[in-house]
């Protein structure tokens, strides 16, 4: 068994493609085939299904490639604890963004990558999709809304953005200044689709788990977009809560249906996370470093930290 062979399970484990692994491991399919077999006669093990189409782990080998992450970012560690030591900050960092975040981030983030030696490899991911990832060496960190409080993640808070309820025009609340979250209605919000945490951030802010459970609220539309949104409340009565970086951003207009909350302030965390046994320090406070400079300062007082929404 050798690092190569670990490397190749988990690229055909990727593409489900023997060739395709083949191509991205730049060797040839008929090698990476008989590397692959070779493993599974050391093993005495099938570690891929051949018949199934597309081909796909066995029970055990989905095992073995599960390990087969864990080994390989413990054997990357030696090489990037040499690059810490010596305040190496050239190299790749891949990171991955939940969607709510990536949309204000990502466009400012690529034109500034130039500002520093490291390439910055950026990829959308849900929040479960992200830690998994990052846990299993695949990504080197990520943006999400935290604190996630994790065991096996490190979380560097990097700023704070309160929410806004976004009031439709035609809604009875938009000749309020201020939204009562204790009189919301599940029944008049537009929300994201269960996959996003801001959505559990915003069930948590009003409180509407509790009022869902009692009523008989019919089934509304739910959006993996915060423009969509946004449009949908424009064009119909009721309101949608989004965060200050997307309020931000609306036109003089829209934000004119922008209204805060009475009585409270909601805030979400957004942090990098890595790996506890994360060992590029250097290169981690430089990418820090890069993030923040991106965001307002406005938005990066600890002290919001007390008004955070939970997760």
């Amino acid at each position: 068994m050798n690092i190569q062979q670990l490397e190749y399970i988990i690229a055909v484990d990727k593409y489900r493609h023997f060739a395709k692994a083949a191509d991205d491991c730049r060797i040839t399919q008929p090698t990476l085939s008989m590397m692959i077999q070779k493993l599974e006669e050391e093993l005495d093990v099938k570690i891929f299904d051949r018949t199934k189409h597309p081909v796909e782990p066995t029970v055990v080998g989905k095992q073995i490639i599960d390990q087969a992450h864990v080994s390989l970012k413990h054997f990357r560690q030696i090489k990037y604890l040499v690059e810490n030591e010596q305040q190496t900050t050239k190299g790749c960092f891949a990171l991955g963004i939940i969607p709510t975040i990536a949309t204000y981030l990502v466009p400012v983030l690529l034109s500034r990558q130039d500002e520093t030696d490291i390439e910055l490899t950026l990829k959308e991911y849900t929040t479960t999709d992200l830690i998994d990832r990052i846990l299993k060496g695949e990504l080197d960190g990520g943006l999400l809304a935290g604190p996630l409080n994790h065991p096996e993640l490190a979380e560097y808070p990097v700023y704070y953005e309160k929410f806004y309820a976004y009031v439709s025009p035609q809604d009875r609340r938009s000749s309020e200044k201020e939204i009562d979250l204790s009189e919301i209605d599940i029944n008049d919000i537009w929300l994201l689709e269960n996959v996003h945490c801001l959505r559990g951030q915003i069930e948590r802010l009003c409180r509407m788990k509790k009022k869902a459970s009692a009523g008989n609220a019919s089934v509304k539309y739910e959006s993996g977009s915060i423009d969509t949104l946004i449009h949908i409340v424009d064009y119909n009565q009721g309101i949608t809560i989004i965060p200050e970086l997307h309020a931000m951003g609306l036109s003089e207009e829209k934000q004119e249906n922008l209204r805060a909350f009475k009585n409270s302030t909601a805030v979400r965390e957004v942090s990098l996370i890595v790996s506890r046994d994360y060992v590029r320090k250097s290169m981690l406070n430089v990418i820090l470093k890069l993030v923040k400079s991106v965001v307002p300062r406005s938005m990066q007082d600890p002290a919001l930290k007390d008004f955070v929404v939970d997760l």
